[in-house]
């Protein structure tokens, strides 16, 4: 049986909560939350114990699932690390990349299994692409957000553009070459909407958007390649494979004739994958679980985290210059 302690009680820590209950193999032997508010709520939602002391709690886990805000990640991770916990820590990493980094080398010195909770990869939709080919040139992604206070305390890049900054890093595998972005700070103190432009050294760019001060709720990912177009709707767990197929090849129910002139004429095949309607921090979690279990790597490492974060505090490095040069 695992042991299992959570550091962070509040909105996403609750729901944490509610799925290491119902993962088998797993005992949740407790949380700590220094809120009295969040953690009586807790006690009294879940039955849960709570730990006054951080310390006992990690003494008394095998792994520790850190959900707290994102300034008190480092220092939580590390005594963790410290104490050969297996540890999950919900993106960002950490506050800061020297914190990031600084956890990266004691996780593999301790050699323990760490997890970044970067749950898009995990969505439905995305899982849906299975084992298609991806090698994308272009990628344009949206990611809006009605405002809400929390998560204001970190600009919105680093709140909503990190999800998707980590799936294209994935996707395009190649490194990066060139980042440019700007963003406005509208009404917290951090930047509330963002533009990022990411070139790659394999000639893939990718073009991306976050709004925590939008309308409407999207998070849309369009991804065009030389013999394809596929589109991920992650909020709506939609996905669509638009490829091309040889004249010849044979014709299936959703293929139609494109005349592209001069006598030539192409199959354009529209796929629609089965999206299995799967929660998808349940199952981050219970991979988390089972990656220490089995030996296995966790599908999201801490390097991951990692390189998500530099790229994401490029961009907020380019909005600050973009914003210097017109404000001179």
């Amino acid at each position: 049986m695992l042991k299992v302690g959570i550091f962070g009680a509040g909105h996403l820590g609750k729901i944490h909560i509610q799925q290491w209950k119902e993962i088998d193999g797993v005992e949740l032997v407790g949380f700590f939350d220094p809120n009295d508010e969040q953690a009586a709520s807790t006690i009294a939602q879940y039955q849960v114990p709570r730990y006054s002391d951080m310390e006992q709690l990690i003494h008394s886990v095998d792994a520790v699932d850190i959900v707290a805000p994102t300034t008190a990640h480092f220092d939580l991770a590390k005594a963790c690390i410290l104490n050969g916990k297996h540890l999950f820590v919900e993106k960002p990493l950490a506050n800061t990349l020297d914190e990031a980094r600084e956890l990266v080398k004691l996780a593999e010195e301790a050699n323990i299994k760490c997890q970044v909770g970067h749950v898009e990869r995990y969505n439905p939709a995305f899982l849906a692409l299975g084992d298609l080919k991806v090698q994308p040139m272009f990628i344009e992604a949206h990611r809006l957000a009605q405002f809400n206070p929390r998560g204001t305390d970190v600009a919105v890049v680093l709140d909503l553009m990190i999800h998707d900054i980590d799936i294209i890093l994935h996707l395009v595998n190649s490194p990066v070459r060139r980042v440019s972005a700007s963003g406005v700070s509208v009404i917290s103190e951090t930047a509330d909407i963002a533009n990022a432009r990411i070139e790659f050294d394999n000639g893939c760019v990718a073009n991306l958007t976050a709004s925590r001060i939008s309308l409407k709720k999207m998070r849309k990912m369009r991804i065009f390649q030389r013999d394809a177009y596929i589109g991920i709707d992650f909020l709506d767990k939609k996905a669509e494979v638009i490829k091309l197929k040889a004249p010849d090849a044979v014709k299936g129910m959703m293929d139609f004739p494109v005349d592209i002139g001069h006598g030539e004429t192409k199959i354009i095949s529209v796929q629609m994958p089965d999206v299995i309607n799967t929660n998808a921090i349940k199952m981050e979690l219970s991979e988390f679980s089972e990656s220490i279990l089995s030996g296995k790597p966790t599908r999201v490492s801490i390097q991951d985290g990692l390189t998500a974060m530099e790229v994401a505090h490029e961009i907020i490095k380019k909005m600050g210059q973009h914003n210097e040069q017109h404000n001179v």
